[in-house]
C-alpha cells in the first residue's frame, strides 16, 4: 500500500504556505485519500485470523501484520508527509483531525504488532520443535522449555498478558500436540507392529499428552509462589480436554497391548505347550488371542475424537469382556498349587471358595456373551464358549479333589489329635533339679483349630461333613475356652518364674517342684476329650495364686536388702570441709575431717549392714518355717546375698577412689600448704613426703572401711566370731581381705598417690623459680661485708649495691602469693616475707657498712684540716 504524495510543490515556509487558499484545499483532498487508505489497511489488517490451528499461523499473522503496518508507517513518516500534516495543522484544517486519529490507531497497531512478533520470536524455535519435529521425543522435551518461554511473555509482554491472547495461543499448541500425536499413533497398523515397539509408541504418546498439563500446571505453581505475577487462570476445558480424552485412550490402548504381551503371550507359552501336551491347542489359542484387536483395526469412527467417545467406550467393553475367560483361565493355571485366599479362610475351603469365585466370573461373562446371540454366534464366541466349558470342567475336578482329600485327612486325623494331653512341655524327661527355661506350652494342635474351621466353611459351601468334625465344630467355643483359658494359666506361670533369680529360683524348688505335680495332670493324663479339664484349670490358677504370693514376700524382702546395699553403696567416704571465710583448712586439718567424717558414716553403714540377716531370718521363715538364720534350704540363698554383699562394697570403694582421683585432678583447692625458706633449700610445708603420706593413708582407711564388715558363718547369715589365731591374738574374719586384693581398687589406689605425687612434684618445680634469690641466704653476710669494707668501694658501688637490694625486695611484693593447682593451695607468703626480710637485712648491713665508712672519712678529714689549722697558724 502506497501513499500518493501531493502534486503541488510545497517549497517554503509552513506559515506562508498555510495562508495559500488553492495548497491548503489541494492538501486537505490529499489527507481525506490518506485517512481512507490507512483506515482500510487497519480494517483488513484487523479482520485477518491466522491461516491455520497451529500455534506457528499466529506467528505468521503478526509477523505479516507488522511487515503491512511497518510499511505504512515508513511513509507516514517522510518529510513530505510530515510538512503537509503541519500545513494543515497550521491552517486549522477540517480535515487534519480526522487524519490523526487514523494515524494515532495506526501508530498503536504497529507498536502492538511490532511488541508481538518480538515475543512470538522468541517462542518460535520451541513451536517448530512441536510442528516439524522428528519424533514424539523431540516434542515431549520440547514441552517444558516452550511453557517456561509462554511464563516469560506472559510476564513482560504488554498484550500476552490477557486471558484472551494467552488462552487461544496455548489452545493451539494443545492443537498440535494432540495432532502429532494422532500422526504416530495409528489403529489401522499398530497392533500389526512389534508389540514391544507399539508399547512404547504408545506409552511415549500418552507422556506427552501429560506432559502439556503437567508443565502447564508445574509452570502455574511457580507463578502463585513467586507471588509477584498475575496468575494463570485459564479455560482449563479449552486446553487439555483434547489431551485428556486423547490420553485415556491411550492408556486403554495400552491397556490392550498388555493384556496381549504380558498375560496371554506369557500364559500360552512353551510351558503352558509343555504341561499340556497340546501345542497345537495353545497356537489355536493365540490366534484367537490376535483375534481380540481384530475390532480395533476395522473402526468406522475416529477413536481420538471427543465425539466418538461412547463408541470407543463399547469397543473397550467387548475387549475387556472377551479378555475375561482368558484372563481367568491364566489365573487359575498359575494359582493352582497355592491360591491367594481371602482373609481368615482356611486352606482347602479357601482354595475351593477361590475355585468357584473364578467361575462365577466367567459365567457371568459367559451370560452377557448369551445376552447378544451375534455375539455368541461368532467364531470368537465359539472358541470363547469352548474355552469356558474346559475351564469349567477343570475348576470342578478340582473342587473335588480338594474336598476328598479334606475329608479323608479329618477322619483320619481328628480322633488322634483329640488324643493329645493339654500340655507338653520343653523337657521330656522329668527334671531332676528346678530350672527357670523349663516352659509349658498349651499342646492344641493348628491342626484341629484348622479342621474346625474348615468344617464351618465345607458346610457353608455345601458339601457333607464326618459326623466327628460336625460335633468337634459345634464344641468349637469350649476348647477355644479351654485353650485360652490354659494359655492365661502358663502366661501367669511364666511371667512369676521370670521374676526369679537363680538364687530365688532354688530357694523356692520345692514349692515350684509342688507347682509342677499339679501341671503333671494336663501333662500326663488329661486328654481334649477328656472330661474335667475346667476343673484342672481351676487347680492350676489356685497353684499359682498361692506360689505368686510367696514369691511376692519373699520380693519385697528382697527389695528392703536392696535398699540398704544401695544406702551402702552411695555413701561418700570422702566428705571434705568447707572453707571459713575463704580459707581452706591446712593438710592436716583436712586429713583429720575426712578420717571424721568417714568414722561416723562407717558407724551408720555397719548398723545397716547388721539389720539384712533378720530381713534373711524373714525370708527363712516363710520358706523352711524355721528362724535360725542358718537353715540347709537357704545355704544357697545366704551365698547369693553374701557375694551381692561383696559386689557393693567393692562398688563401694571403686566408685570412692575414683571420686577422689576426680577431685584431686580437679581445679579446686582443698587444703593449703606452705613454702618456706629452710636455709639453703626452699621446701614445702608439710613436705611433698608428709603429703604423700598422708594421701596413702587417706587411700587405706577409705579400703579398710571394709574391714568393719563381719563376713557370715558358711552356709549361714551369722556373723562370724572372733578367731584366736595366737594365745593373744584375735582376728575377724571381714570382706577386706578379699576386696583389698581387688586389682580394680589397687588401680585406683596407685593412680591416685601417682597424680598426687606428680602435683607435688609441680609445685616443687614451681618453687624452684625463687631459687634467683638463693645468694641472698647463701653468701656469708658478714664475711661478704668485711671484704666490701677492705676494698674501701666508692659511694657510687654502695649506691649500686643498695638499689639491686632494694629492688629485690620490692620485687618480691609484687609476686602472687597464693598458687592453687588441682586440689592444692600454696600460700608462699610466708616464703615472700622471709625473701624480702632477707633483700632488708643485706641493705640494713650496707647502710651500716656505708655508714661506718662514712664516718671514718669525716674523722680522717677533720683531722686533715685540724693540722692545716695549726700549721697555718704556727
Amino acid at each position: 500500500t502506497k501513499l500518493e504524495m501531493p502534486t503541488i510543490k510545497l517549497d517554503g515556509e509552513v506559515t506562508v504556505l498555510a495562508t495559500v487558499p488553492e495548497v491548503v484545499e489541494t492538501l486537505g483532498i490529499c489527507a481525506m485519500t490518506w485517512q481512507k487508505i490507512i483506515s482500510t489497511v487497519l480494517e483488513e489488517q484487523l479482520k485477518k485470523v491466522p491461516q491455520g490451528n497451529g500455534p506457528l499461523a499466529e506467528v505468521d499473522l503478526w509477523r505479516e501484520r507488522n511487515d503491512t503496518l511497518s510499511a505504512l508507517t515508513e511513509q507516514t513518516q517522510l518529510p513530505e508527509v510530515q510538512k503537509v500534516l503541519e500545513i494543515l495543522q497550521e491552517a486549522e484544517s477540517e480535515h487534519i483531525g480526522d487524519l490523526q486519529i487514523v494515524l494515532s490507531d495506526l501508530r498503536k497497531y504497529h507498536v502492538e504488532a511490532l511488541d508481538n512478533v518480538k515475543f512470538l520470536s522468541t517462542l518460535e524455535r520451541y513451536l517448530k520443535n512441536l510442528t516439524y519435529g522428528t519424533g514424539l521425543n523431540v516434542v515431549l522435551d520440547t514441552i517444558p522449555s516452550l511453557m517456561n518461554a509462554l511464563r516469560m511473555v506472559w510476564v513482560i509482554s504488554r498484550h500476552y498478558n490477557k486471558d484472551e491472547r494467552m488462552v487461544p495461543l496455548m489452545e493451539r499448541i494443545a492443537w498440535e500436540i494432540s495432532t502429532r500425536v494422532y500422526k504416530v499413533v495409528d489403529l489401522h497398523t499398530l497392533f500389526k507392529e512389534d508389540r514391544a515397539a507399539a508399547k512404547k509408541k504408545i506409552a511415549e504418546a500418552k507422556s506427552t499428552l501429560e506432559q502439556w498439563k503437567k508443565c502447564y500446571f508445574a509452570v502455574r505453581a511457580q507463578i502463585e509462589a513467586s507471588g509477584r505475577e498475575q496468575h494463570w487462570e485459564f479455560d482449563r476445558k479449552r486446553l487439555f480436554e483434547k489431551t485428556d480424552y486423547m490420553s485415556s485412550v491411550c492408556q486403554d490402548l495400552y491397556d490392550i497391548l498388555q493384556v496381549v504381551i504380558e498375560e496371554f503371550y506369557n500364559i500360552f507359552g512353551p510351558e503352558l505347550k509343555a504341561v499340556t501336551g497340546d501345542p497345537k491347542r495353545i497356537d489355536d489359542l493365540l490366534r484367537g488371542v490376535n483375534g481380540l484387536t481384530n475390532p480395533m483395526e476395522e473402526l468406522s469412527f475416529d477413536p481420538f475424537s471427543i465425539k466418538s467417545a461412547h463408541d470407543w467406550k463399547l469397543i473397550m467393553k467387548e475387549f475387556r469382556e472377551e479378555v475375561s475367560v482368558e484372563n481367568v483361565k491364566q489365573i487359575f493355571v498359575q494359582n493352582l498349587k497355592d491360591p491367594p485366599l481371602y482373609k481368615n479362610y482356611p486352606p482347602v475351603a479357601g482354595a475351593i471358595y477361590w475355585s468357584r469365585s473364578l467361575f462365577y466370573r466367567i459365567k457371568h461373562t459367559i451370560i452377557r456373551f448369551q445376552e447378544v446371540d451375534e455375539l455368541l454366534a461368532s467364531e470368537r464366541g465359539k472358541e470363547i464358549k469352548h474355552i469356558y466349558l474346559q475351564v469349567a470342567k477343570r475348576m470342578k475336578e478340582y473342587e473335588d479333589q480338594k474336598y476328598n482329600q479334606w475329608r479323608e485327612g479329618t477322619e483320619q486325623m481328628l480322633p488322634l489329635l483329640l488324643k493329645n494331653t493339654l500340655l507338653t512341655s520343653s523337657v521330656t524327661e522329668e527334671p531332676v533339679t528346678t530350672k527357670k527355661s523349663v516352659r509349658f506350652i498349651v499342646n492344641f494342635s493348628p491342626v484341629l483349630r484348622e479342621i474346625i474351621i474348615e468344617t464351618k466353611y465345607m458346610e457353608q459351601l455345601g458339601f457333607p461333613v464326618p459326623e466327628i468334625a460336625r460335633y468337634v465344630a459345634l464344641q468349637e467355643d469350649k476348647y477355644l475356652r479351654y485353650k485360652n483359658g490354659l494359655e492365661n494359666v502358663l502366661d501367669h506361670y511364666h511371667k512369676v518364674m521370670g521374676t526369679l533369680n537363680e538364687a530365688e529360683t532354688k530357694l523356692l524348688d520345692d514349692y515350684i517342684q509342688e507347682l509342677w505335680r499339679v501341671f503333671k495332670l494336663g501333662h500326663r493324663r488329661l486328654k481334649w476329650n477328656s472330661l474335667g479339664i475346667g476343673d484342672f484349670i481351676v487347680q492350676c490358677t489356685q497353684a499359682i495364686r498361692k506360689f505368686e504370693s510367696l514369691v511376692h514376700q519373699i520380693h519385697k524382702h528382697s527389695e528392703d536388702i536392696n535398699n540398704k546395699l544401695l544406702f551402702i553403696e552411695s555413701t561418700n567416704l570422702f566428705k571434705f570441709p568447707l572453707p571459713k571465710d575463704g580459707e581452706v583448712p591446712k593438710a592436716k586439718e583436712f586429713f583429720e575431717y575426712v578420717k571424721c567424717e568417714r568414722a561416723k558414716d562407717v558407724a551408720h553403714m555397719v548398723r545397716t549392714y547388721t539389720a539384712i540377716p533378720q530381713l534373711l531370718i524373714k525370708v527363712e521363715g516363710r520358706v523352711a518355717n524355721t528362724n535360725s538364720g542358718k537353715s540347709p534350704k537357704l545355704t544357697y540363698y545366704y551365698a547369693y546375698w553374701e557375694n551381692r554383699i561383696y559386689q557393693v562394697l567393692t562398688q563401694l570403694i571403686v566408685k570412692n577412689l575414683q571420686a577422689f582421683n576426680a577431685t584431686v585432678l580437679a581445679n579446686v583447692p582443698l587444703f593449703q600448704i606452705e613454702a618456706i625458706l629452710s636455709v639453703p633449700e626452699i621446701i614445702l610445708q608439710p613436705n611433698a613426703s608428709e603429703i604423700d603420706k598422708m594421701t596413702a593413708q587417706c587411700i587405706r582407711d577409705c579400703v579398710e572401711v571394709t574391714k568393719h564388715f563381719v563376713r557370715w558363718m558358711h552356709g549361714t547369715c551369722i556373723e562370724c566370731p572372733p578367731q584366736h589365731v595366737e594365745e593373744d591374738e584375735v582376728t575377724t574374719f571381714s570382706f577386706y581381705s578379699d576386696i583389698s586384693q581387688s586389682p580394680l581398687i589397687i588401680e585406683q589406689a596407685v593412680l591416685i598417690t601417682r597424680n598426687v605425687h606428680k602435683l607435688l612434684a609441680s609445685l616443687s618445680k614451681y618453687l624452684n623459680q625463687w631459687k634467683r634469690y638463693h645468694l641472698l641466704w647463701k653468701l656469708d653476710k658478714g664475711l661478704v661485708m668485711e671484704r666490701l669494707a677492705a676494698e674501701k668501694p666508692a659511694c657510687v658501688t654502695f649506691d649500686e649495691e643498695l638499689q639491686f637490694y632494694t629492688k629485690v625486695a620490692q620485687e618480691v611484693t609484687q609476686q602472687p602469693l597464693i598458687k592453687d593447682e588441682q586440689f592444692i593451695r600454696l600460700q608462699l607468703a610466708p616464703l615472700a616475707y622471709t625473701v624480702q626480710e632477707n633483700a632488708r637485712g643485706w641493705v640494713i648491713s650496707l647502710g651500716k657498712l656505708l655508714n661506718d665508712s662514712a664516718r671514718e672519712e669525716l674523722c680522717s678529714l677533720q683531722e686533715e684540716i685540724q693540722v692545716g689549722v695549726f700549721s697555718s697558724c704556727c
